[in-house]
């Protein structure tokens, strides 16, 4: 069994899941609308009012995912954590209540994780969609085929914080609807043309905001009860004939929807009108589930982050056989340092196949600028704390420790380094590695035994072992050598 967990600007929400085959059946989903990007304050700080509401539902989180057997669990918080300024400050807090780490996820990965979410559930293998997702906070456009992505952006710009802007005190004007449209129009109208040049057949809308915009028209029946633009005109001019939040009494509308729908339907008609589409479809899928698919692919070695890697050393023509031959040697010296777990084998197996990714920009100082560029690229289905470590091993590849700022207290993350700077010294040094002919211990010291023969006939070796020696010793660690 599966569970995901989606921290969003307007509710909290939770799925649990069972795989069955190739599918997963949701057999427990909880959501809470704590509308957490309206807790931010004007400088942007979540208020203590805000945290202690997502604390409490965080805390209620915990106690109904204990009562499964789970495999795995995977927190994702959106837009709000990614702006809030004391988010740093509330994460600590917030994974202690849920007992479970949060990765705040970029917009492109929210992005990516929605449209495998919305392809896992139809059934049109090849067929091209656009799929509109409109959060609190923020609003993903994505267009694909299949199960393959072609173009993904999130724009900053949703249910919440359009709500709060156009209409603050709650009254629903024709003004206010038109300037919240007009504004809407003006996120999306530099990105249209790149999006207008993508064919698709089908156009989707995954968030539960264009769900209720889709209930609300349906159930009522306004317009011609499709969710199409002429019906959202009609739900327009309902919305205005109520005149103020405190009166919409709409079919299927739940009062927590109705405070916030008139700033999603804004941002869903600026958007459809820029499209210049007519009609969409709803679907029941989202973020969510494609967190669930993105776990369930993660045991069945079906990786997207593999994926990712690869289309990096394609795309900065990476040396394949040098890249392989750094992350095999690294992986087995790796396996005889003995670390207490696996968690980061496959991060040290990435790092070594992306060493010498800088070397696109300079050869001098390759690993700092390799560093940098994965640290700040868009690497789909990474989330922003594995690029950080995947840059924290690429960075510390060679050259001084210090540079680590105080990672290396993971004794595991320590031996990923030694055993990654290993194998750059070996592979640089064109040096064969045969098992049984290198051995390396890391408790409270190296130890390195090392062939004579290597010694004598690369005469670099020796020179590269003792500046180790000098950098090990900077971080406290002394570093031996045996022939």
């Amino acid at each position: 069994m599966l569970a995901a967990v989606d921290l969003g600007s307007n509710s909290f929400r939770l799925h649990v899941g069972r795989q069955e085959g190739d599918a997963i059946r949701i057999i427990k989903s909880e959501r809470d609308p704590i509308r957490l990007g309206a807790g931010l304050d004007s400088n942007m700080f979540l208020t203590e009012a805000a945290i202690q509401a997502a604390l409490d539902s965080l805390t209620r989180f915990r106690t109904i995912l204990n009562a499964y057997p789970l495999e795995a669990v995977r927190v994702v918080a959106t837009n709000t954590m990614r702006i809030a300024k004391n988010a740093a400050t509330f994460l600590p807090a917030a994974e202690k209540a849920i007992g479970y780490p949060i990765e705040i996820i970029s917009g492109e990965e929210e992005g990516r994780l929605i449209y495998m979410g919305v392809a896992s559930v139809l059934a049109s293998p090849d067929e091209r969609r656009l799929v509109i997702d409109i959060g609190g906070g923020s609003t993903e456009l994505i267009v694909g085929q299949g199960f393959t992505i072609h173009k993904v952006e999130s724009f900053s710009i949703g249910t919440v914080s359009h709500s709060n802007a156009y209409f603050p005190d709650g009254h629903i004007t024709e003004e206010a609807f038109d300037k919240a449209i007009l504004a809407a129009r003006s996120h999306f109208e530099n990105d249209m043309p790149a999006y207008m040049e993508q064919q698709w057949s089908a156009v989707y809308g995954s968030s539960g905001t264009i769900r209720a915009i889709a209930d609300a028209i349906a159930k009522n029946s306004l317009g011609d009860g499709k969710l199409s633009y002429k019906s959202m005109e009609v739900l327009k001019a309902r919305l205005i004939d109520f005149g103020h939040v405190s009166r919409i009494n709409l079919l299927g509308m739940k009062p927590d929807r109705a405070a916030i729908i008139m700033g999603g339907l804004a941002v869903l008609m600026g958007a459809l009108c820029e499209l210049q589409v007519k009609n969409m479809l709803p679907v029941e899928a989202g973020l969510r589930m494609g967190v669930l698919r993105d776990l369930q692919l993660r045991a069945t070695r079906r990786d997207r982050r593999e994926q990712s890697v690869q289309d990096f050393r394609d795309r900065f023509a990476i040396d394949g056989m040098r890249a392989d031959r750094v992350a095999q040697i690294a992986s087995d010296l790796y396996t005889q340092l003995k670390p207490a777990s696996d968690a980061y084998q496959r991060q040290l197996y990435w790092s070594g196949q992306l060493h010498e990714l800088g070397m696109v920009v300079s050869h001098s100082g390759y690993h700092k600028h390799g560093a940098y560029m994965i640290e700040n690229a868009d690497l789909p289905g990474f989330t922003a704390g594995e690029q950080r470590l995947l840059s924290k091993l690429v960075l510390g590849q060679k050259g001084n420790l210090r540079k680590l700022n105080g990672v290396l207290a993971d004794a595991d993350f320590s031996r990923a380094v030694l055993a990654l700077r290993l194998a750059v010294m070996l592979t640089h040094s064109r040096i064969d590695v045969l098992a049984g002919e290198l051995r390396v211990k890391m408790k409270n010291r190296i130890e390195l035994e090392i062939s004579r023969e290597w010694i004598r006939r690369h005469a670099t070796l020796a020179y590269w072992i003792e500046k180790e020696q000098e950098w090990w010793a900077q971080v406290g660690m002394e570093f031996l050598v045996r022939n």
